[in-house]
């Protein structure tokens, strides 16, 4: 853990933690109107104030430079805003921060960007629980970064708690949102949360990292020590075989799936065998696809007591035609696969 950390990182740390905290205070208000808009506001301004605190701890200016060259001998150029530099959006610090890699939680954090400059620009119909989803993991996925970076003595775990909630009520908060998203005035919004999640590839979509769906169901047990805890968060997508099957027993979590829309950019398997033949250097035939999955262990094999146990990166049982569909990734890799000299 560092010592004595510069006043730029440890201010930024400090508001980091401040909004992470008022997010989480007004999402879980009771009678709140306008929470999820509330909360991506404030939970995208800790996000920045993050990695402006990384940044600074790195030696790095967060700050945009002017376009102008400058003057051999003069110190960098940077533009000002009253006085004071321009630091980077959360847009530029996710451009600086990953590069050209592109992990769920960067997914995450775009979703909530694009989010939030809408609901700038107009009111946000009651989608709460439509979306609580990517608020959650972008809260996670905070305390890991904050955790990872500065290490638990800045964990933001200790400052908060579980919301009570009235779980019987979740349902019909589920239909109210269906119905927002039908209003005529919430087009724009219903065109970029459907728009920005059929574009994600399934191992994106069906990460934590992206969205934590989850239902929670009480422990229950003879005899229950007062430190243990009732409600219990496991990362299923993290979890051995061996602890999903034990949790699925013990009926403390069950998660729930996305599947983009219609199978969208999901194939079957004459469609994957069509598309890797015409691309592959070598023959490529449904023997081939059938080894090849059971090879790498894409999915369950037929009558498996569990279809839905699949590599999302490759592939998804869909549960409406009890079949498997394969993702874009799975059929990259096989053109790969078979493009190697025999």
């Amino acid at each position: 853990m560092p010592r004595g950390l510069p006043k730029s990182v440890k201010g930024n740390i400090d508001k980091c933690r401040a909004s992470a905290i008022a997010a989480v205070d007004v999402y879980n208000r009771p009678g709140s109107r306008f929470r999820t808009p509330h909360f991506v506001i404030l939970v995208t301004l800790s996000w920045t104030a993050l990695f402006h605190a990384i940044f600074y701890r790195r030696g790095q200016n967060p700050w945009y430079r002017k376009t102008t060259p400058n003057i051999r001998g003069q110190r960098h150029r940077y533009i000002r805003i009253d006085g004071d530099p321009k630091h980077w959006d959360l847009t530029e610090c996710l451009k600086q921060y990953f590069g050209g890699e592109n992990p769920p939680e960067r997914r995450n954090l775009e979703f909530l960007i694009g989010l939030r400059n809408k609901i700038e620009h107009r009111d946000l119909p009651n989608l709460d629980a439509g979306l609580y989803g990517e608020c959650q993991a972008a809260l996670l996925n905070l305390e890991d970064y904050v955790v990872t970076e500065f290490g638990e003595r800045y964990a933001l775990a200790d400052e908060l708690a579980v919301s009570l909630q009235f779980s019987h009520l979740i349902p019909a908060e589920k239909r109210r949102a269906a119905k927002a998203l039908v209003a005529r005035e919430a087009k724009s919004i219903r065109d970029y949360v459907e728009t920005f999640r059929a574009g994600l590839p399934s191992s994106t979509l069906n990460s934590t990292k992206y969205s934590f769906n989850v239902f929670l169901v009480p422990k229950v047990a003879n005899k229950k020590d007062f430190a243990d805890f009732a409600v219990e968060f496991v990362k299923v997508d993290m979890a051995s075989a061996e602890e999903l099957e034990r949790l699925e027993k013990l009926n403390v979590l069950i998660k729930e799936k996305h599947v983009p829309i219609a199978n969208l950019n999901l194939f079957k398997p004459t469609q994957v065998v069509r598309l890797v033949a015409a691309k592959a250097t070598l023959p490529f035939s449904i023997a081939n696809h059938t080894a090849a999955w059971q090879r790498h262990g894409v999915r369950p094999s037929s009558g498996a007591a569990k279809p839905e146990g699949t590599d999302p990166r490759y592939c998804v049982y869909d549960s409406v035609h009890h079949d498997y569909v394969y993702t874009q990734a799975w059929i990259d890799r096989l053109v790969d696969e078979f493009s190697r000299a025999s």
